[in-house]
């Protein structure tokens, strides 16, 4: 076995667990730090997939400012720490099912691709090549990303307010 597919093994494990733990663990800020170890070890494999650009804005976006902003929404809204009752059988079992079908479509999905065909010098200048596709085919989708990220954000805000704004009426 190389270097490279033992490299990929223990980051896709990594990946795995702390999505699992994130699933699994209680605390919110446990949960967060679950996705930051997914996040960098997703990072990770595509530094292996000699996508350096892509990893860079992994780490960037999501392990740095996307966690922040779950931490400050989780912060600014007011929840009832309550547990959540017991789910049913038959939701789990729909849970399950949905699982394995997702995994079933992507084994015959990735079975028969043939990436013999692509081109050879995609990691050449990879940085380069993604800034000209993005501001030039891609500009329209990228500035209504940040449309809606700015929503969301005016959203988070507005909600915390008005959780203010409910605890000043029951005093």
């Amino acid at each position: 076995m190389s270097g490279e597919f033992i490299a990929f093994l223990l980051l896709a494990l990594v990946a795995i667990a702390g999505g699992v733990l994130m699933i699994n663990l209680t605390k919110v800020v446990h949960m967060v730090l679950a996705l930051v170890f997914s996040f960098i070890s997703i990072a990770g494999i595509y530094v292996l997939l000699s996508a350096e650009f892509v990893a860079a804005v992994q780490i960037l976006i999501y392990s740095g400012a996307i966690t922040i902003i779950m931490l400050f929404g989780i912060m600014l809204t007011r929840h009832n720490d309550t547990s959540e009752p017991v789910s049913s059988i038959g939701k789990r079992i729909l849970v399950i099912g949905g699982i394995s079908a997702f995994a079933i479509t992507m084994y015959f999905g990735i079975y028969d691709l043939d990436l013999q065909n692509q081109a050879k010098d995609l990691h050449i200048d990879n940085t380069k090549q993604i800034g000209i596709e993005l501001y030039t085919k891609y500009i329209i989708p990228f500035e209504l990303t940040s449309v809606v990220l700015l929503v969301a954000l005016v959203g988070a805000v507005i909600l915390a307010k008005r959780d203010e704004k409910k605890e000043a009426n029951e005093e």
